[in-house]
């Protein structure tokens, strides 16, 4: 039903527009009475709890920064069958974005561009909706991915950032920094370690007992990848996600023409499936077995997510594959881990 719908309706849509309507469907999950319906349809049937952070993950996959910036649709993306929501990126002020249009469909490569450049309503605005979401009973991990406002100069981001760590540390179940999106300039080069360790150890300090991770992007060199790694355990962090969109349009089936008209954006979905599991391996083997590292980039199946469970994540991501799958991509994966790891 899914494939017929996004070939011959959701395909025709411009991919905000129909992101906004898909989006507001599950918002209403919950306040239609159905939720607890849906939920039943959608969990693990066999028992995938993953225990990391100090929490309990109902099942090991979750969808990915990006999809609700806002926390809006939380409670309706944990009835539909993931084990963790991360919300954002959210930043210190509220922000539209870069011009439209900035996301663009790459369907033959399972793919989309984006260039959203962190559009959400800032921190103090989320820590209100944030705040009713914990109150919530049944609700799925959450996850608060914060970043720098546009706004905001680099060497001024620490700063912006530790507005953004003290107004919503508090209200996440785990909190991360973002370093690495492609579309807020100078923000990748908060990743060089004269300027990531000063920001690590001033949001550390700033996040009090809540888990902090850091998101890196796929396009580091290994070394800067290992280097990371090692910074991050030295730090005393608790993990890391690994990874961001990347820059990089090599190896795409789409027409040549068409991808260099969308322009500037982060690429994600299936072409980035090789080097986030390349930097997966990098980082397992580079940390302490206990670190907690989350695996994102070109997931999409049940077999996607064993292959990262088996190369050391500690729990996997996904979001760019809920546009080709649909609303019930989580319960197929759940259910094909099921099948696996029986």
């Amino acid at each position: 039903m899914y494939p017929f719908l996004f070939r011959h309706v959701l395909a025709r849509l411009d991919p905000e527009r129909a992101h906004h309507l898909a989006f507001t469907v599950i918002r209403l999950i919950p306040s239609r009475g159905i939720g607890r319906l849906v939920h039943g349809f959608t969990r693990p049937r066999t028992d995938q709890a993953v225990h990391a952070l100090g929490l309990r993950f109902d099942s090991p996959f979750g969808v990915a920064a990006g999809f609700d910036k806002d926390g809006l649709a939380v409670i309706g993306l944990g009835r539909l069958g993931f084990g963790h929501v991360e919300v954002g990126t959210i930043t210190a002020l509220p922000q539209p974005g870069n011009p439209k249009p900035r996301l663009f469909r790459l369907i033959p490569d399972r793919a989309v561009i984006n260039r959203m450049g962190f559009n959400n309503q800032g921190a103090a605005s989320a820590a209100v909706r944030l705040a009713r979401v914990r109150a919530v009973a049944g609700r799925p991990v959450l996850g608060i991915n914060i970043g720098k406002s546009r706004a905001t100069a680099v060497e001024d981001a620490t700063a912006d950032y530790l507005v953004s760590a003290t107004a919503l540390a508090p209200l996440a179940d785990y909190l991360v920094v973002n370093v690495s999106s492609p579309n807020t300039p100078g923000l990748r080069g908060l990743q060089e370690l004269d300027q990531l360790a000063p920001l690590l150890t001033a949001v550390r300090a700033a996040s009090g007992s809540t888990p902090l991770l850091v998101k890196i992007a796929p396009d580091l060199r290994d070394e800067e990848v290992t280097r990371i790694a090692e910074l991050v355990v030295r730090l005393g962090l608790d993990g890391i996600i690994a990874t961001n969109t990347t820059i990089s349009r090599e190896g795409l089936t789409t027409d040549a023409a068409r991808v260099e008209a969308i322009g500037a954006g982060g690429l994600s979905g299936a072409p980035l499936r090789a080097r986030s599991l390349a930097v997966l391996r990098l980082i397992r083997a580079s940390v302490p077995a206990g670190l907690c590292v989350i695996s994102v980039g070109g997931v999409e199946t049940a077999a996607d997510v064993a292959e990262r469970l088996d190369a050391g994540a500690t729990l996997v991501q996904g979001y760019t594959a809920f546009l080709y799958r649909g609303p019930l991509w989580a319960r197929q994966v759940n259910r094909g881990l099921d099948r696996l790891r029986a």
